[in-house]
C-alpha cells in the first residue's frame, strides 16, 4: 500500500493515567486536528481509492542521474536535502561508485531488499543504490558485501519509535581479518576504518533508501541516541574467546562470514556493578546486577573482554549456553515489580489476556513470587571483544533480531 492510511495519536503514552489516556482517545489527532477515533474508524472502513489499490514497489527518488557542481556545492546539496548524517560525506562520483561495485559480483540493478523507517510501506533498492551510500559513508569496495548483507535484512538503523533506539551489528568469520576490523584494544571505539564506515553506511542508507530519520515524521525518538551516528559495530574476538562465536550459535558454520543485528536502547560499562567477593567479584553476578536496570522489553547483549570470558570458563562456564542459563535463572524480579513496569502494562498484559506464555502464567502468580527478567533464555546473548588490558565488560539493553550471510553478497 503506497498510500497507507496513517493516524497520529497524542503523546506521551507511557506513564499516563487511565483518565489521561481516555482524554487522548476522545480528543483530536494532534496532526490533523480531526477527532481521533472517527479518523481511525474512517481509515479502516472507507472504500479504497484508486491510489490505495496500486501495487508494485516503492523506490527512492534519486533525482537526475548526475549532478555537476563544486565539491563544496555538492556537500551542501546532500546536506540540505537530508541525505547525510550531517557530517561531511565522500562525494559519490561515477568513478567512485563503479569502483565500489567491484566489491561484489552481483549486478548493480539486482534488488537487495525493502526497508521502512517509519509507519509507511518500505522502499526497495538495488545494489547500485547501496553502493552509492557506502561510498558516501567512507567504505572501501571490500566492505560492500557486509553493507549489502545488512541492507538485505530490511532493518533500518533509525526507527520511528518514541524510544531513542540504538542498533548493533556483530560480525563473525574470517572477513574480520580480511577487512582488518578491530576486535582488540578499543574494539567498540573509533580505531578502525571498516568498523566505523560499515556502521555509518547503515545509518546513511537508512536515511536515503528507507525514508528513515526525519524528525517528527519517520523519527520520533524524544531524545535521540548518539550511537545512531555509526551504530555499535562489534567484530567478535574469536581467536581469544574460549567459547563458540555468535554466528555458530545462530546456526552458521565457523568458516562462514555473517553479520548479526540487534536493536534496543544502548550499552553501558559494567565494572561499576556490584560483586559478592570484592576485590575479585564473580563476573556472572556482575552481569546479573547490571541487568536489573534493563527493561524487559529488550534482551541483553553482554560484550565481555577475553579475560572475563576466560575467567568464567575457569569458573565452570565452559560454554556460553551454561552462562546464559545461569543468568536467566538468577536475574529475577517480583511479579509486583514486573506488573508495575510500563512495558508490561502496554505489551505483556494484552498477551496474557490471549493466553500467551509465559505472560498468562506470570499474571496469575502472587505479587511476591519471583520470575525471570526475560520471558525466554535466548533473550540473552554474549559476545567476546576487547584487547585484554583489564577484566572489564559492557552490557547492552539489546535484542537479537536477525543474521545475514556476508558471503552471499561477495
Amino acid at each position: 500500500m503506497p498510500h497507507i492510511r496513517t493516524v497520529f495519536t497524542p503523546h506521551p503514552v507511557a506513564g499516563r493515567t487511565v483518565e489521561q489516556l481516555w482524554q487522548y482517545v476522545e480528543g483530536p489527532d494532534p496532526v490533523s486536528g480531526k477527532p481521533l477515533m472517527k479518523e481511525i474508524v474512517d481509515a479502516l472502513t472507507k472504500p479504497l481509492s484508486a491510489a490505495d489499490t496500486k501495487t508494485g514497489r516503492i523506490t527512492p527518488d534519486t533525482g537526475p542521474a548526475t549532478f555537476s557542481d563544486t565539491t563544496d556545492g555538492l556537500q551542501e546539496l546532500y546536506l540540505n536535502n537530508g541525505m547525510t548524517d550531517f557530517l561531511p560525506i565522500i562525494i559519490p562520483t561515477a568513478e567512485r561508485v563503479d569502483a565500489m561495485l567491484k566489491g561484489t559480483s552481483h549486478s548493480p540493478d539486482e534488488l537487495v531488499g525493502k526497508m521502512a523507517g517509519g509507519a509507511y510501506d518500505g522502499w526497495t533498492y538495488n545494489v547500485r543504490q547501496v553502493a552509492i551510500n557506502a561510498v558516501m559513508a567512507g567504505c572501501r569496495p571490500e566492505y560492500l558485501p557486509t553493507v549489502l548483507a545488512i541492507a538485505s535484512t530490511g532493518t533500518p538503523a533509525l526507527m520511528s519509535s518514541t524510544n531513542s533506539f540504538a542498533y548493533c551489528a556483530v560480525i563473525n568469520g574470517p572477513i574480520r581479518d580480511k577487512l582488518n576490523m578491530n576486535y582488540g584494544i578499543g574494539a567498540l571505539g573509533p580505531f578502525a576504518q571498516p568498523n566505523a564506515a560499515i556502521g555509518r553506511a547503515w545509518t546513511v542508507l537508512s536515511k536515503n533508501l528507507a525514508n528513515a530519520g526525519i524528525p517528527g515524521d519517520t523519527y520520533l525518538g524524544s531524545q535521540g541516541n548518539n550511537l545512531n551516528y555509526n551504530n555499535l559495530i562489534i567484530a567478535e574476538n574469536e581467536q581469544a574467546s574460549p567459547w563458540t562465536p555468535l554466528h555458530v550459535q545462530k546456526g552458521f558454520k565457523a568458516e562462514e562470514n555473517v553479520v548479526s543485528l540487534f536493536r534496543g536502547l544502548g550499552i553501558v560499562p559494567g565494572q561499576g556493578a556490584r560483586g559478592t567477593e570484592a576485590p575479585v567479584p564473580k563476573h556472572e553476578e556482575c552481569f546479573s546486577d547490571l541487568f536489573s536496570v534493563f527493561t524487559g522489553f529488550f534482551g541483553a547483549l553482554v560484550v565481555a573482554d577475553p579475560i572475563v570470558a576466560k575467567d568464567l570458563k575457569a569458573s565452570g562456564y565452559d560454554t556460553k549456553e551454561k552462562l546464559i542459563e545461569w543468568l536467566y535463572k538468577n536475574t529475577n524480579q517480583s511479579v509486583k515489580d514486573y506488573k508495575n513496569r510500563d512495558f508490561a502494562v502496554g505489551f505483556d498484559y494484552p498477551r496474557a489476556l490471549k493466553s500467551m506464555e509465559p505472560y498468562a502464567t506470570w499474571y496469575k502468580m502472587p505479587d511476591d513470587a519471583m520470575i525471570p527478567r526475560w520471558p525466554h533464555m535466548n533473550d540473552i546473548n554474549i559476545v567476546v571483544a576487547g584487547g585484554q588490558t583489564n577484566a572489564f565488560f559492557q552490557a547492552g539493553s539489546l535484542s537479537y533480531t536477525v543474521s545475514a550471510s556476508i558471503d552471499k553478497w561477495a
